[in-house]
């Protein structure tokens, strides 16, 4: 299990080709006694692996080096690389160090986490969320979404029932670090407004009216071209419900559930994220079932436009044919959830 050399790593890429994280800063590659670290505050729900710790010991790839905390030396992303090289009986190993705060640290764990490795899980993934949520209530959905590897859609209903989760003020921190409204709900109406009765206005000229980003009226203009409402789903259900939240002291409301589960039903966002984080299981994509049911699940993952056009399609002879065969499917996928669901009580 050799490590990278330290002149040759460059995990985030800087100004010499390393990209560092947006928030805090990573060192130069070091080398210290592995006496000297603290295990990491994981996302991971169910700790280490040791079949991973184990693949990692024997394993000849080149390893990049661990990420540590500074402040703490608490490991932030490599606890199953360090456990591989107390297991070879390593005394010391490359890190880098991370400067800035331990609540920082947990958000770059979770991104590092997400993006290579051992995959987390998508319970896993929601409780890094809320925690994220409770130590950056500031960040918008869409920021936490990515940190987390979920949809802004799923971290918006952890939002709701997460105490502590709400922003104090009436905006919000984006992934480009910058401050927006809460909610462009009203914001949207009020442009809608504005281009019926300025059809000719500009994109910038309608922005600087109603106080948006012109790519925020474009979305409006296009969809009331499309005849929709000029507010998505999302916001309507969840950020008008979240910033009215925020004026009623103490009453959140309550999140909507499935009946086996408790959570929010997947929108085709979230289920073509899951597909790609199924994808990336080698427990499931290295088995034949497992490809299998990959290749069943990316040809059913049908986004609700296309199914409105399947719809739309069929002969009107054809209907009821293909109406039964659809609840027929409909049935068979529901009976493998509820199978699934029963491997986890």
């Amino acid at each position: 299990m050799p490590f990278a050399p330290a002149d040759s790593v460059s995990l985030h890429m800087d100004s010499e080709g390393a990209q560092e994280p947006q928030y805090g800063r990573l060192s130069p590659v070091d080398v210290i006694p592995i006496a000297s670290l603290l295990p990491a505050t994981s996302p991971r729900l169910g700790g280490e692996d040791a079949g991973h710790v184990r693949a990692l010991a024997g394993s000849d790839a080149t390893l990049p080096p661990i990420i540590v905390h500074r402040g703490t030396m608490r490991v932030v992303d490599g606890m199953h690389r360090l456990r591989a090289a107390v297991l070879l009986g390593r005394e010391r190993l490359p890190v880098r160090f991370f400067e800035g705060s331990e609540q920082d640290a947990f958000v770059l764990a979770v991104e590092l986490n997400v993006k290579h490795g051992l995959p987390l899980s998508t319970a896993d993934r929601a409780a890094a969320a809320a925690r994220i949520l409770r130590s950056h209530p500031q960040w918008s959905d869409r920021a936490i979404a990515a940190a987390a590897g979920l949809s802004a859609r799923t971290v918006c209903a952890i939002r709701q029932r997460t105490e502590g989760a709400q922003p104090q003020a009436g905006s919000r921190v984006g992934r480009d670090g910058r401050v927006r409204p809460l909610s462009t709900a009203a914001a949207r109406r009020q442009a809608s407004e504005f281009i019926a009765e300025h059809p000719a206005a500009s994109l910038r000229e309608v922005a600087a009216a109603v106080g948006i980003s012109p790519g925020t009226v474009r979305d409006v203009r296009n969809r009331l071209l499309r005849g929709e409402d000029p507010v998505p789903p999302g916001q309507r259900e969840c950020r008008e419900s979240r910033a009215a939240a925020v004026h009623q002291e103490g009453r959140r409301p309550e999140p909507r559930a499935t009946a086996r589960t408790g959570a929010a039903q997947p929108t085709s966002e979230d289920s073509g994220e899951l597909l790609q984080m199924l994808s990336r299981d080698p427990s499931v994509r290295l088995t034949e079932n497992g490809r299998y049911l990959l290749r069943l699940m990316a040809t059913h993952a049908v986004p609700a436009a296309r199914r409105r056009q399947l719809a739309e399609s069929v002969p009107s002879h054809c209907t009821p044919m293909a109406a039964a065969l659809a609840r027929h499917c409909a049935a068979a996928w529901l009976d493998l959830a509820h199978s699934l669901d029963g491997k986890q009580d």
